[in-house]
């Protein structure tokens, strides 16, 4: 299950240069990382009037992919989707899935950026495993502003080699949140699905299975 790690904090506290330097020790490191940003502005622009996205986006269209030689790009109409589901439905390849905002968003472990004392986000949220600060602020674990080289080195043993030594076989998410499955279960669910899907007669080598069910 891919591991999700996201940077909070005020306005211009420097957030997006330290997760922006954190993510590039972690691609040194060998790993897959992607990152989910997240904006109270409306109205960004990410497409150009006379491009065929833009014709489809005005035609009314819900969703336009764009897939080039070089990346891939998927403008959709917002949902209200939480971090893990979309870092699970978009990124499930992914080592770590880093997140910039999301304040609000449960059951994620949080690095808080802090540049005013006045401005502590934890005293307000939940998850807040670490601060990121040039201040004199006490905390379980604190590191500096310049200090995206140990940040990656935490995140990277507190949540990827974790992952890595006990990879899920299956995992279930219910409404967008992780379940979580004792390896037994694991086991059963995965060979119950793939013994019928392997009933269905497909011409191909199982390697991958998803299941989305809709209630």
């Amino acid at each position: 299950m891919t591991a999700i790690v996201s940077f909070i904090g005020w306005h211009d506290s420097g957030k997006t240069t330290l997760a922006a330097g954190v993510v590039a020790h972690l691609k040194r490191k060998g790993l897959r990382v992607a990152v989910i940003k997240s904006s109270d502005k409306s109205g960004i622009s990410f497409d150009a009037p006379d491009t065929d996205t833009f014709v489809h986006r005005q035609a009314g269209a819900d969703e336009v992919m764009l897939v080039a030689p070089d990346q891939m790009a998927l403008l959709a109409t917002p949902k209200k989707l939480s971090l893990t589901t979309l870092a699970h439905r978009y990124f499930p390849d992914a080592d770590i899935v880093i997140g910039e905002g999301f304040k609000e968003a449960r059951q994620i472990a949080k690095i808080e950026v802090v540049t005013n004392p006045e401005q502590q986000l934890r005293r307000e949220v939940s998850g807040v495993i670490a601060v990121a600060t040039d201040l004199d602020i006490s905390a379980d674990y604190v590191f500096r502003l310049n200090e995206a080289a140990e940040i990656a080195e935490f995140i990277q043993k507190r949540f990827v080699d974790h992952e890595k030594r006990r990879p899920d076989k299956t995992a279930l998410l219910v409404n967008g949140r992780k379940i979580v499955l004792k390896g037994f279960i694991q086991d059963s669910l995965a060979g119950v699905v793939a013994g019928y899907v392997e009933s269905l007669k497909i011409n191909e080598e199982l390697g991958e299975i998803e299941l989305r069910i809709k209630l």
